[in-house]
């Protein structure tokens, strides 16, 4: 059960709810920007007729009440490690008491898959968002060429990537009002146009869902990757629960997001359905009238009155930057769990609040994401041609989601097999269609996110494997703590006053650096301490459980010190509260030895040889050691090794 489950007095979840719509429902929220209209786009095949347009008006919302009102809201959100959400805190989850076999690889390896197929949908969600808000502004008086639409959109997502390095706490304030701002003025719109049309309402009913399958079959197949688009951002939900908990997520569901996403999506089709009024705006196609195509165009912007066109183009740019914010903010959140897991090189992560943890900024990360997203923009050129690259990453997300949650209902809650079959086949179901649905558009730029998911979980198995092969290389030469210190015991090597601290990854062994040092210089200090830091699999560690300490003889310890995958090691604050008899730490007073290694690529078949290549290049690459652990550089002595791969 979450650790959010404690009551909350009223006025902190107010707040709480307030912040969380606008990091959580960004996504999710601006989605009828463009959903609807991508449904009833050519390359769907449906004609807007009356009972299409009830068909799919009654599809997206029940979609929205069955995969994130029960399925994440009622059921993922109970999953959570220790308080925090996401696919790596889930995969952690399951894998925490299960021994290594080969269904721990396999989740270990979709664990990875999900974790990476977000970098694709954060590269294609400020994309298609900022571009489908931009491009109603062909719906005033002025007309704007498609190159002005797509230099306004790069301006946009420019200033939103440049603004990632202030951090988001002196805008955050801000996020929330903005968001609820934008639930209120579609909720409005959609108020507006159903009393113009109060039919659609029909909609509600799920048979007029279930007509338009039976009706168009294979057409129908088709459209729900159109209609996926409206739930895209519902594995937000899940992801950012460490910094709201699910109380407050739950309640700007039900009490906001939930009945204006309702009330804007029936908005739209009650517009639809008015026009069919107007013979000037439909076609007779067999004795059903069609709607006119290019009505079909910026759907969204067609509820707005012309006096509020510009405000609300501003407004939903405002709410689309946001929705990008909080998929950037979580490719930052992730990689810095991939780091802390051992999935990714060590990278330079800027903390952008004091009093915020979860707040930080990887320069790295950003950067590739503005490349990527501006040539999405460039190459895919507006929100319709990117809507066939979006949604085959979180439908596929969505799935993975399912298949661990089966897991954590059999293994951690132990429930019943017949159990989980009546909740998980129904969901099942659902994200195989979704998914296979999505799959349809691999040919139209759905390769594009699955590609860049490829890229990254190469990238991830490869540094996880190479870092494994070099443990054990390093362990099969190491020397045991006790056979070293007989050795010292019985030698009376050379002593110089001082503390020195190895950095270690083997609690059994002596480092290599200190074997080095002592080889070449034929000194030891006083006193040794080896250091080995340990990520657990969970997202905090507390205080209590934090660190390890134990002594040798001749001037030598070891201490043990553990962090959760959502924290940031810093050895200096940390071993400045130790307190031990007869030693001194100090960072000023003490000397960190530090390893840097050189690979020497050989012919051993233990890695394929681009895999070796690859994993040499992140090692030369990875972020100097004496930072990631917050080392003072003036107290640092680097030892060089060269080891074979």
């Amino acid at each position: 059960m979450t650790t959010s489950s404690t009551k909350q007095k009223p006025a902190a979840l107010a707040v709480l709810t307030l912040a969380a719509l606008g990091v959580v429902y960004g996504d999710i929220g601006t989605s009828p920007l463009y959903s609807t209209r991508v449904s009833f786009s050519p390359g769907c095949g449906v004609a807007p007729t009356e009972a299409n347009i009830l068909g799919i008006i009654s599809m997206i919302l029940w979609s929205l009440v069955l995969l994130i009102a029960v399925k994440y809201l009622a059921f993922v959100l109970r999953a959570d490690n220790r308080g925090e959400g996401g696919i790596l805190a889930l995969m952690a989850l399951v894998n925490r008491d299960r021994k290594s076999g080969k269904r721990t690889l396999l989740f270990i390896f979709l664990g990875l898959f999900g974790a990476s197929l977000l970098y694709g949908d954060g590269l294609i969600t400020p994309a298609i968002s900022v571009l489908s808000a931009v491009e109603g502004l062909n719906m005033g008086v002025v007309s704007f060429s498609p190159s002005c639409i797509i230099m306004i959109s790069l301006l946009v997502l420019m200033g939103l990537f440049w603004m990632q390095r202030h951090g988001t706490q002196t805008v955050g304030s801000i996020f929330g009002p903005v968001m609820l701002l934008w639930f209120s003025s579609i909720a409005i719109l959609g108020v507006v146009s159903i009393c113009k049309a109060p039919g659609i309402l029909m909609a509600l009913n799920p048979w007029h869902a279930v007509d338009f399958l039976i009706q168009n079959q294979w057409q129908a197949f088709v459209t729900m990757g159109a209609v996926f688009l409206a739930v895209t951002g519902g594995e937000a939900l899940y992801a950012d629960m460490g910094h709201f908990g699910a109380g407050p997520i739950r309640w700007g569901w039900f009490t906001l997001v939930l009945p204006a996403l309702f009330l804007n999506y029936c908005g739209q089709g009650a517009w639809m359905l008015h026009q069919l009024d107007d013979p000037r705006c439909f076609t007779l196609i067999n004795g059903h009238a069609v709607l006119n195509q290019d009505l079909i165009a910026n759907l969204f912007y067609r509820n707005v009155p012309p006096w509020a066109l510009y405000p609300m183009v501003v407004l939903a740019t405002a709410a689309t930057v946001i929705a990008s914010q909080a998929i950037i903010s979580g490719a930052f959140s992730l990689t810095r769990q991939a780091i802390q897991l051992g999935y990714s090189p060590r990278l330079s992560i800027i903390h952008t609040s004091k009093e915020t943890i979860g707040q930080v900024y990887l320069p790295l990360v950003n950067a590739l994401m503005l490349a990527g997203t501006v040539l999405l923009v460039i190459g895919f050129k507006t929100s319709d041609s990117l809507a066939g690259a979006y949604g085959v990453a979180v439908s596929l997300t969505m799935l993975i989601t399912t298949i661990f949650m089966i897991a954590v209902m059999r293994e951690i809650w132990k429930w019943h097999w017949i159990v989980i079959g009546m909740i998980s086949i129904p969901f099942l179901l659902l994200d195989l269609t979704f998914f296979g649905s999505n799959i349809l558009k691999i040919k139209d730029g759905g390769w594009v996110p699955l590609a860049i998911s490829a890229c990254f979980i190469v990238m991830m198995t490869t540094w996880q494997k190479g870092r494994e092969i070099l443990a054990h290389k390093m362990k099969e030469s190491s020397l045991s703590i006790d056979a070293f210190i007989q050795d010292v015991t019985a030698t009376k090597p050379l002593r110089v006053p001082g503390v020195a601290l190895f950095l270690t990854g083997n609690p059994n062994s002596i480092p290599r650096t200190l074997l080095h040092n002592f080889k070449h210089n034929k000194i030891l200090h006083m006193q040794n301490v080896l250091v080995i830091v340990q990520t657990e699999d969970v997202p905090r560690v507390p205080d209590e459980e934090r660190s390890q300490v134990k002594s040798y003889p001749e001037g030598f310890f070891q201490i043990i010190i553990r962090y959760g995958f959502s924290e940031d090691p810093d050895l200096t604050a940390f071993l400045s509260k130790i307190t031990v008899e007869g030693l001194d730490l100090t960072p000023m007073k003490s000397t960190f030895f530090l390893g840097r290694e050189t690979l020497i690529l050989t012919s051993r078949r233990n890695l394929r040889p681009w895999r070796k290549t690859l994993f040499a290049y992140l090692s030369r690459n990875a972020w100097d050691a004496s930072k990631f652990f917050r080392i003072p550089p003036n107290r640092v002595i680097e030892v060089g090794i060269q080891v074979e791969l």
